[in-house]
Formats: structure tokens, sequence, C-alpha cells
């Protein structure tokens, strides 16, 4: 008479007989492996574009989000010139860096030996850098440009922003230098 021992032990044999003669199945590892391809975030992508000397990176999880169009293309380059307008024809333009919620650009101004650091989105404002600045009715005339042209940088960049939200689905033309 055959006990329940007995009766395990015969059908693990097969069960191991079985497994042997196919191809291993291991169905806790595949069913892990597409958990994970589904939990992990997709990684972030960069797009450097040279726009009159200057560069523009897009930052984005698509390679829809790292697609140029012609007016941000044209917003930089304003960008760019209105501040040597408006601010200091003396400058370095650092990258300017747009990711989906917000844009950061930096720079120095030459003449002051002044960094400054624009940011629309998360973290709002104009900020600078320098060591040992002197403080006199110049630098002060300087703060208020570099405050005064913030205004116009975030309404200009915010409004990229909106579009690109409003055309994500859509093509946009990509252009690279």
């Amino acid at each position: 008479m055959i006990n329940e021992y007995d009766e395990i032990k015969s059908l693990l044999k097969k069960s191991r007989m079985l497994h042997e003669q196919s191809a291993p199945i291991n169905l806790d590892q595949d069913v892990e492996a597409e958990i994970d391809m589904d939990t992990q975030p997709q990684e972030d992508k960069e797009k450097s574009y040279r726009i009159s000397g200057g560069k523009l990176t897009l930052h984005g999880k698509s390679q829809q989000d790292l697609e140029l169009s012609t007016d941000e293309k044209t917003a930089f380059q304003e960008t760019m010139d209105e501040f040597v307008d408006e601010v200091s024809d003396l400058s370095d333009f650092g990258t300017l860096n747009m990711y989906p919620n917000n844009v950061e650009w930096s720079g120095k101004v030459i003449d002051f030996d002044i960094e400054f650091y624009y940011t629309i989105g998360e973290k709002n404002g104009v900020y600078i850098n320098g060591n040992m600045i002197k403080l006199d009715q110049d630098l002060i005339e300087l703060i208020n440009k570099l405050t005064s042209y913030y205004e116009k940088f975030k309404s200009k960049w915010a409004r990229i922003l909106s579009q690109r939200k409003k055309t994500s689905g859509k093509g946009l033309t990509s252009f690279e230098e």
C-alpha cells in the first residue's frame, strides 16, 4: 500500500524527469523581469543644440521631448541678443537647460566678474555669485538690469514651456547645428 510519503516522492520524481526533458522554465524570473521593466522609470535623455555661439540643451524622457522647434531656436537667439542689449555686452553665456517643467540659464557678466543664474519653474528667481564684489552705483544698476531682464526671460520661456506641453503628442521640427 502506498502511503502519502511514497506518493509525494513519486510525483516529485515525475516532475524532475519532465523538467529535465524540457527546456528549463523559470516563471518566477520571467515575471520578475517584466515587473522590473514596468516599474523602472525611463531614463532621462538630453540633446544639445549650438545656436549662434550659445548652447541649448533639451531634457526629457522621449525622443519627442528632445526636438527643437523653430520658435524655440528663435527665442534662444533673442534671449542672448536682448541680454547683451539690456544687461551687458560683456557676457559669457552658459548652457540654457530646458526641462519639461523648468528652464535654467546661467552665464557671467565679465566686467563685474559676477555669475548670474536664471531659473523658472520649481525655483523661480535670479541668483548671482561672485568674490569681492565692489558695492557701488554701477553694481546696483547691474542688479536692477539683471532683475528687470529676468521678468522678460521668465515670460518668454514660461510661454515656451506651455507650448511644449500643448504640443506633446504632435511632431515638432528638429534642427541641429
